[in-house]
């Protein structure tokens, strides 16, 4: 029996994402201090539009979706926004040695209090119920640490197939 064939979503490149260029050069700014393998945002639309999904990767398009329309931009494209998440303090740190089965994570210290923090501040900027979602390589062969924030609730570390709230701290 044949597979049926499964059609391709259509893909415009473009040049800018209008409102959302900001947003894209927040990304790649917040992708590159950091060091992650990538980042992503939901933004929350306004009431009457759709959610927006941006997510730029290292050395990949950036991809944009708004409802059924998928839009890609170069990496490296020059954009007339300017990020808005300069205040985030981020810095790249040697990759985590994690234990998915356990939660544990051992490395830097205070480095995924920082990365934690920096998805929280950029869900906060994005406002709403946006959430920011970044992906981090570790020295743990094929387990990625990925990092979920959104405004209100608990920062997400998801390791593999395993998810755990990191606890809340004080304010800094």
């Amino acid at each position: 029996m044949e597979e049926p064939e499964q059609e391709a979503e259509e893909i415009d490149l473009v040049a800018t994402v209008g409102p959302l260029d900001a947003v894209v050069e927040t990304l790649r700014d917040v992708l590159h201090r950091s060091g992650a393998l990538r980042v992503a945002v939901v933004v929350d639309g306004a009431q009457d539009s759709p959610a927006a999904l941006v997510d730029v990767g290292r050395l990949a398009p950036v991809e944009v979706r708004i409802g059924d329309r998928i839009m890609h931009l170069p990496h490296a494209i020059e954009l007339e926004a300017e990020s808005f998440g300069g205040a985030i303090e981020l810095r790249q740190l040697p990759p985590f040695e994690v234990d998915p089965e356990t939660g544990q994570v051992t490395g830097t210290l205070g480095g995924l209090d920082m990365l934690a923090d920096a998805m929280r501040e950029l869900a906060a900027l994005l406002g709403g119920r946006s959430v920011a979602i970044a992906v981090y390589q570790t020295i743990t062969a094929g387990i990625d640490l990925t990092v979920t924030a959104r405004g209100g609730e608990p920062v997400l570390v998801t390791l593999g197939d395993e998810e755990w709230e990191m606890p809340d701290r004080p304010e800094r």
